[in-house]
């Protein structure tokens, strides 16, 4: 059995956002401070149902959340009475890992930074000093409106934890401060929350004062980079932690090897480059992506949640749930919707949008064209003003086309409806019926010629005036 588990208070409204959202499902770089909290969570190795989060007045918000990302528990507080009576919402989950050692990781669900080498470094500190509680501190100047670690001066041993509005002007000189998140070894964190008490300016009760209550047994593991303490309050705040995220995750993909050069290039998290990829500015790339070598992506395109290969580029493109392989080159002005995947050396110029469907390998789609639902073979050249008809009204249809087809300027493909290889279309054909394979079609109206209609136009117009 896995003795550690882990509690993040994430009861907090946010009021200062100003928003119909939680604080903790405001978003750095697309994915909510909680998700940043819970993944650190899961790659320190402390498994889903091991993690309760305690809930607020947004309990639902955050429930709906959180199954979307895993197997959690919820604790609700139902009244803001202080991170220590937050804790005690999870008694039930703490008593179940109290004994043969069992350890309480504890974290605030608004720190995106806190992560997982911070938490495992920090629980091999506590473990190897058999602490009851061992605080995750930080060096921060200013210290701002975080709790102070105070220190007794003959021992420079953890003595007290101070929120800020309860400090003495000495207290607020003090730079070494309170992360928010703890280790504990279970048992005693269950023996130390029924005596806390409310006595401070806030009349809440803190878990802080725990420590106190374990010093004789408390250690601090200071973490190598005092961002890991950052939260926000406001939009403002938000702001700073999406550029310093911005900044972090793009330092990442400098080292990888790629190149990001101009401004506005946003990469989530989760987004794999490989190197000698260069990306162009207002740029966003986000969700599972993953990208090969060589590529040129932007200026101005979003990707998210696509398979890129090598040697791709693309200009101004909206790429989503798509796959697109070696040497394809796209833009300006294209979209790619979910569901499709273009082949190798594919062509495609501008205000094109493709929609579930399948580009065989050398096929060119030069501009102002939209293909949907389509199966479409290789080195097939469509003209412009080509549109696949794909519904009815009631169902969706699917156009299928043959290797080396040539697809004249506006036609209309009516599905289903199949074109075989080496066909061809000429321009201006409605097609409605399938084409054999080396055949042309032709599907157009009789040409209806009306002489001298410019001097009939300009008689009847003056006989209206008249």
């Amino acid at each position: 059995m896995d003795k550690r588990c882990c509690i993040i208070l994430a009861a907090g409204d946010g009021k200062r956002m100003n928003s119909a959202n939680p604080k903790v499902l405001m978003t750095v770089l697309f994915e909510p401070m909680l998700g940043w909290v819970l993944d650190s969570v899961r790659n320190a190795g402390i498994k889903d149902e091991n993690v309760g989060v305690i809930t607020g007045s947004s309990a639902i918000q955050v429930a709906e959340y959180l199954e979307s990302k895993g197997q959690y528990r919820t604790f609700l507080q139902e009244e803001r009475k202080g991170t220590g009576h937050a804790v005690m919402q999870a008694e039930k989950m703490l008593r179940e890992f109290s004994d043969d050692g069992g350890d309480v990781l504890v974290l605030c669900g608004d720190a995106p930074f806190m992560d997982a080498g911070t938490i495992n470094a920090a629980y091999e500190l506590h473990k190897s000093r058999d602490s009851d509680v061992t605080v995750i501190t930080a060096n921060v100047d200013p210290a701002g409106n975080y709790g102070r670690v105070k220190r007794d001066k003959n021992t420079n041993l953890l003595s007290a934890i101070v929120e800020m509005k309860d400090c003495t002007p000495d207290e607020l000189k003090i730079t070494e401060v309170n992360s928010g998140a703890y280790w504990f070894k279970s048992e005693r964190l269950i023996w130390a929350l029924p005596q806390l008490r409310d006595n401070n300016k806030s009349g809440e009760f803190y878990l802080t004062d725990t420590v106190e209550l374990l010093v004789k047994s408390a250690s601090t593991y200071m973490a190598n980079d005092s961002i890991i303490v950052l939260g926000a309050n406001d939009r403002r705040q938000l702001r700073k932690l999406n550029d310093m995220m911005t900044e972090m995750i793009n330092n990442r993909h400098y080292v990888a090897g790629v190149d990001i050069i101009g401004h506005n290039v946003i990469i989530g998290k989760d987004v794999k480059i490989a190197r000698d990829t260069l990306l162009m500015p207002n740029t966003i790339i986000r969700g599972q992506t993953e990208i090969g070598s060589g590529c040129v992506i932007g200026p101005n395109t979003q990707i998210s949640d696509c398979k890129i290969g090598d040697n791709v580029t693309l200009n101004s493109v909206q790429a989503f749930d798509a796959v697109i392989h070696d040497n394809v080159k796209a833009g300006p002005f294209v979209h790619i919707r979910p569901g499709t995947t273009l082949h190798k050396n594919v062509k495609i110029g501008d205000f094109v949008e493709i929609k579930n469907s399948e580009i065989g390998e050398g096929t060119a789609l030069a501009h102002l064209t939209y293909i949907g639902d389509s199966d479409v073979g290789k080195n097939v050249n469509f003209g412009c003003g080509t549109v696949t008809a794909n519904y009815d009204g009631l169902e969706k249809h699917r156009t299928i086309i043959g290797d080396n087809a040539f697809i004249g300027c506006n036609t209309n493909l009516i599905a289903p409806v199949e074109v075989g290889d080496n066909a061809t279309t000429a321009a201006g054909s409605t097609i409605a019926k399938n084409v054999p394979a080396g055949a042309l079609a032709i599907e157009r109206g009789q040409l209806n010629v009306k002489e001298d209609w410019y001097k009939n136009k300009l008689r009847l117009n003056k006989d209206k005036a008249d």
